[in-house]
């Protein structure tokens, strides 16, 4: 395995980070013990969950991913082998059944004692804002467009008080943003400097092959102001592994059981996804390692979150880290990007 710091920390991090969002709805919490168990004995200690996991987030199975995350604490008692990261849900009609309170101070207490109590333990390494509370251009949505109607009110600095004093107390280490824009990353940068409030020292965005928008104005604010990227879907919902385009998924892989992801679906994505299927195979190495040894090797990676639904795929993802693209392969990529620019943003 290979390590790096969290941004701005003394927190040593694997480069490859176990993604859990499948926990407690597409595998038992049985297969999630097992996956960490392997996760941790191949050297991978970055765990990341969310409360609203597992996905689709609904009421009847709200939270389990972290009761699940909690149960194998308490079974191993391995808490401080792991840097773990969580999240709050931000406001919408898909999280209505958690909170509508938004990131106010009652709701970000809330929800950090909630996840405490959930997972087991006293502390979060990495606590992290799921998505904006402004209307902003985020889940596969292109272009910012300015919304009139949309009643938010800055609250950054507020924000980041309440998160100080959930530091003081021990509860959390760090904070981290995700689908976060480069607005929203500079004005928590701005209040955190300006105030001598808790800095950011993370960010966690999609990045993938065929979402590459993160190397436009964030991939630039990632270096400068070191808040290093955590790549979320950087198989695009196993787009990347070849399996649908050849006719292989399995009846139980998330496309076939919830068809109204289709982010990394459209005819542009399958058609970017084909090139990159054939030039994997004209390098003799898989797909789904070409794809993560591409996001894992960025410099302004700090950790690329993988995700399995079995054993197989979670081996599979985990060697991709001995993988080192060479710059002519690097150069084959983007010349298929260049043709197939951002197919899903």
């Amino acid at each position: 395995m290979k390590y790096t710091n969290l941004s701005q920390t003394d927190i040593k991090v694997s480069k490859l980070c176990l993604g859990t969002m499948t926990w407690g709805n597409q595998n038992t919490q049985a297969e999630g013990h097992e996956q960490m168990d392997y996760a941790l004995d191949s050297g991978i200690n970055f765990f990341d969950t969310a409360e609203m996991y597992p996905v689709p987030a609904e009421e009847k199975t709200y939270a389990e991913t972290e009761r699940i995350i909690g149960n194998w604490f308490q079974k191993n008692g391995n808490r401080d082998k792991v840097v773990l990261a969580s999240k709050i849900a931000g406001p919408g009609d898909y999280t209505a059944h958690i909170r509508t309170n938004g990131f106010s101070q009652e709701a970000l207490v809330d929800g950090v004692n909630q996840s405490l109590k959930r997972l087991q333990t006293d502390y979060i390494d990495l606590y992290q804002l799921h998505w904006p509370e402004r209307q902003t251009n985020t889940f596969g949505i292109r272009d910012y467009k300015h919304h009139l109607e949309d009643k938010w009110e800055d609250n950054f600095n507020e924000v980041l008080h309440t998160f100080q004093g959930l530091i003081k107390d021990g509860k959390i280490r760090h904070i981290g943003a995700s689908n976060e824009k480069a607005w929203g990353t500079m004005r928590f940068l701005e209040e955190s400097k300006n105030h001598n409030l808790p800095r950011m020292v993370s960010i966690q965005n999609a990045y993938s092959l065929l979402n590459r928008v993160f190397e436009g104005d964030m991939a630039e604010i990632a270096i400068r102001e070191n808040i290093g990227l955590l790549a979320y879907s950087p198989m695009a919902f196993g787009v990347l592994s070849g399996k649908y385009i050849k006719n292989e998924a399995a009846d139980n892989s998330r496309l076939k059981l919830f068809s109204r992801f289709s982010r990394y679906s459209s005819e542009k994505a399958s058609e970017a996804t084909r090139l990159y299927l054939k030039l994997a195979e004209k390098h003799e190495i898989s797909l789904a390692q070409l794809s993560l040894a591409f996001v894992t090797q960025q410099p302004f990676v700090t950790s690329t979150i993988i995700g399995a639904t079995n054993m197989l795929q979670l081996k599979e993802n985990i060697k991709s880290i001995d993988l080192e693209l060479n710059d002519s392969l690097i150069e084959s990529i983007n010349d298929i990007h260049n043709i197939l620019p951002n197919p899903a943003p």
